[in-house]
């Protein structure tokens, strides 16, 4: 039997960090979801198109593993999970105050579907003090992004927030 894990975000923009989670647990499962999630609460830089299509130029700049693949949705994430048939749900945990939220969802879900386990990677040190928004404002006052992104991403951030010439 196929064990699947569903590892979902919003991953705007998809991180290294991120990118380290995957490529960690495509060891640990026979195939990896990232799932990018649509979430209305948050404001999203870049749409969910654009993201699904970031994170797959992303897994092939970093020679991510093939049975690591990408998608999206819509619904609840266990919800989600049911539908693909999966075992668990990856989530990274960068630091403790990430460990609160992520438990009181993961015992959530577990409520909604006993069948689906939820495994916490603990994210790279290199890693642990960056997050997507993070990303976000140091690009957007023209800071380097280069060590937490790959290349298509610090590209995209560019163009997406200074237009086609790139940074000002």
């Amino acid at each position: 039997m196929i064990k699947k894990a569903l590892y979902p975000g919003s991953f705007d923009p998809i991180t290294l960090g991120h990118l380290d989670i995957a490529r960690r647990a495509s060891h640990l499962f026979d195939e990896i979801i990232i799932a990018v999630a649509y979430n209305e609460k948050k404001k999203a830089l870049f749409n969910i198109e654009e993201r699904v299509n970031l994170i797959k130029e992303s897994l092939k700049e970093r020679n991510m593993p093939n049975n690591v693949y990408v998608t999206s949705y819509t619904c609840l994430t266990i919800e989600f999970a049911k539908s693909l048939n999966v075992s668990s749900i990856i989530r990274g945990l960068r630091v403790i105050s990430d460990f609160e939220f992520e438990f009181q969802m993961a015992l959530t879900n577990r409520r909604m579907d006993p069948r689906i386990e939820t495994v916490f990677l603990m994210t790279h040190e290199d890693y642990s003090y960056i997050s997507s928004t993070i990303i976000k404002e140091i690009a957007s006052l023209n800071g380097n992004v280069t060590p937490w992104v790959t290349d298509v991403v610090k590209n995209a951030l560019n163009e997406k927030l200074f237009g086609k010439e790139g940074k000002k």
